[in-house]
């Protein structure tokens, strides 16, 4: 399975990278390129640069956490022995349905949860703290919003390749990348310039939701060549038949829906579509 697990760590690596820097744009990740600025410390009597380092080693440590939940997965996959094919099968299955609930797909997403870290030890704590702190909580990537299935399919990535170290460095980049974020924001001296920032950044956007979509689309083709034409097709027909059934039970759900809705001037208005497609991603 060697071939395999040097393929299982590339693509997690790849997947990684890209969860973390589309992980930027949750509402924790802005938040924090609007709170920790270099005029924002300095207005606290504070380093910019050492709160960042702090952050970043934070983040870092974070991303190790998750690492080491990888890792013991990875433990666990070679204990298991499972054959290439097996593994390279999983790992397709599980990146067709990240690839699903991120576009949007099957009309789902896989359960998040909606937390930002607390703001108040911005005045509470030093600056070591809450920097070492907040990084933590979002370089682990699971401690806060999680904008993409991107994340959880880092973990199941890094743990198919069997290999604990391999995970663990998974896990290092993904915080690591997580971390380096707080740096965007290293020239902006003034409110004005965060604004402005901030506005371009908000069209930056798109492209990390693209390349998180890419690099998930590159995920499954290069793991249906490993797998192999028989195993590759059999993912993808399972994979495709329950995006199919789900498709289904939300449309007969939003028509259930709009029937029983009350008859006060809203009735005959469609249910919600459960999942946003404005965007792409998140």
């Amino acid at each position: 399975m060697t071939s395999v697990s040097v393929l299982l760590t590339f693509l997690a690596l790849l997947v990684a990278v890209a969860a973390a820097v589309r992980s930027t744009w949750s509402p924790c990740g802005l938040s924090m390129l609007s709170t920790i600025t270099p005029f924002g410390e300095r207005a606290k009597g504070h380093r910019f640069a050492a709160t960042a380092a702090w952050f970043i080693a934070g983040a870092t440590l974070g991303g190790l956490a998750l690492g080491a939940v990888a890792a013991g997965l990875a433990a666990l996959v070679a204990v298991v022995g499972a054959g290439a094919a097996v593994v390279a099968g999983v790992a397709l299955v599980a990146t067709l349905v990240a690839l699903a609930s991120d576009t949007g797909l099957a009309g789902y997403r896989l359960p998040v949860h909606f937390r930002q870290v607390n703001e108040r030890w911005l005045d509470a704590y030093r600056p070591w703290v809450y920097g070492a702190g907040f990084g933590f909580q979002i370089g682990c990537g699971v401690a806060t919003y999680i904008t993409t299935a991107a994340v959880y399919l880092t973990v199941v990535l890094a743990g198919l390749t069997g290999r604990p170290v391999a995970a663990l460095a998974v896990g290092l980049v993904f915080g690591a990348v997580r971390g380096a974020a707080v740096t965007l924001t290293w020239r902006t001296a003034t409110p004005a310039a965060l604004l402005a920032f901030h506005q371009r950044f908000a069209g930056w956007r798109r492209w990390a939701d693209a390349g998180v979509v890419g690099s998930l689309v590159v995920t499954a083709v290069a793991l249906g060549v490993a797998a192999g034409p028989v195993v590759a097709l059999s993912c993808t027909g399972a994979v495709a038949v329950v995006v199919v059934v789900l498709r289904a039970v939300w449309r007969h759900r939003s028509v259930r829906s709009a029937a029983s809705a009350p008859a006060d001037g809203r009735a005959g208005v469609p249910a919600p579509d459960p999942v946003d497609r404005s965007v792409a991603v998140g």
